[in-house]
């Protein structure tokens, strides 16, 4: 594995799993499905191994992705998913495992052939909707087998399975609800619910729609935010309002681009309380214009480049027009945009600018990880009813 492809954004792991659906080969899809401790990646990490044994994305900090290369094999092999349980726990010097990895916890790795079963999830992923997978992990005498897989939608409660199974044999009453608060979350967790006089072990994945965010402006200064954005798993669009500038050419990295006007912001965009916004015509005029219409929709976060006392004119001119905003609206306003990292070049005030919206973005007040109490990584705590009956 190259440190590109260990590197690569979430959204990019999703996609190569799409591509290589429609592609020749047997791959295979290893996802985290449990940390007992401490662990580089939380559940739902996810690696995708070709039959060449190259990977895409990272499970650890790279001290398990060869050995699970070799199982791999073994997965593509039987074709038969397998859940294999890593020991890096320090304390325990006969297990090669715990051998200066710095991971100090116990990680469980469901590894799956990739097949079509797939699909459904990485569809709804790119179309914008919420979707937790379920996985069986433990049948037991349920009647399911491990791998066994059903799909969760929060937006129309919808609990679907692949063509050739049958969606009512799942405790549906007992998942949906825990399914559903992951999927909105982007999180996932391990659960054992009820089902008729047994119990199953069961792995829900919850895949979030990506977080929108919006780039005002054409400037070269508008590169450095969408491409560190990119990387950081947000869907770029990049906003221009004169035209003269092919802005697809100009930022690559953005996902899409949309020449408008200030006065059609709320027209031309789906803004909700997903999409993240940056702006930074530089204009003064169309940077006001720009900010009504988003703190109008409310919008979580509408970062505005420039000093402080720039949007203190701003709300002048808006006074002189007789509109006035709340404290409650302006909480989503953060300007001068960015966290203070004392950087000044492009790509530093990018860094800053980006970490701030990713922070709002995952209801995280910014600071220093050594001042922070608990875990780094937020466990996910869901509750599910084990004794619910079968629907």
């Amino acid at each position: 594995m190259t440190q590109d492809n260990w590197s690569v954004p979430e959204t990019e792991v999703v996609q190569r799993i799409r591509d290589r659906l429609d592609a020749d080969g047997t791959d295979v899809l290893a996802t985290v499905v449990d940390v007992d401790g401490n662990a580089y990646r939380r559940p739902g990490a996810k690696m995708l191994l070709d039959e060449g044994g190259a990977g895409v994305g990272a499970i650890t900090a790279g001290c398990l992705e060869d050995e699970l290369v070799r199982v791999g094999e073994r997965v593509r092999e039987t074709g038969r998913p397998e859940l294999v349980t890593y020991d890096l726990m320090e304390d325990d010097e006969d297990d090669v495992w715990g051998l200066g990895v710095g991971c100090n916890g116990v990680i469980e790795v469901l590894l799956e052939p990739l097949t079509d079963a797939s699909r459904p999830a990485v569809e709804a992923f790119f179309d914008g909707r919420d979707v937790a997978v379920v996985t069986v992990l433990d049948g037991g005498d349920s009647g399911f087998e491990q791998g066994d897989r059903a799909y969760y939608y929060p937006d129309s409660g919808a609990f679907d399975a692949p063509a050739g199974s049958d969606s009512a044999a799942w405790p549906t009453e007992a998942l949906s609800g825990p399914a559903g608060e992951l999927a909105e979350r982007g999180r996932a967790a391990a659960l054992t619910v009820g089902h008729g006089s047994t119990e199953l072990d069961v792995f829900v994945d919850g895949l979030a729609a990506p977080t929108e965010l919006v780039v005002f402006g054409t400037g070269h200064d508008v590169g450095p935010v969408t491409e560190l954005a990119a990387k950081n798993d947000f869907r770029v669009t990049v906003v221009g309002f004169r035209g003269a500038v092919d802005l697809g050419d100009r930022f690559p990295a953005a996902d899409r681009t949309v020449t408008t006007s200030p006065a059609r912001v709320a027209e031309d965009l789906a803004l909700d309380d997903r999409t993240h916004a940056v702006v930074m015509t530089h204009n003064f005029v169309d940077d006001r214009l720009t900010v009504e219409s988003l703190l109008d929709a409310g919008v979580p976060y509408v970062g505005l480049m420039g000093p402080r006392e720039r949007f203190e004119e701003m709300q002048e001119a808006f006074a002189e027009e007789g509109r006035t905003f709340d404290e409650e609206t302006l909480s989503s306003l953060y300007t001068p945009a960015g966290l203070d990292v004392g950087g000044g070049s492009p790509y530093q005030i990018a860094h800053s600018i980006v970490a701030e919206a990713l922070a709002v973005s995952n209801g995280r007040t910014p600071g220093h990880l050594q001042a922070r109490e608990g875990p780094i990584h937020e466990r996910v705590d869901v509750e599910s009813d084990a004794d619910a009956p079968v629907q």
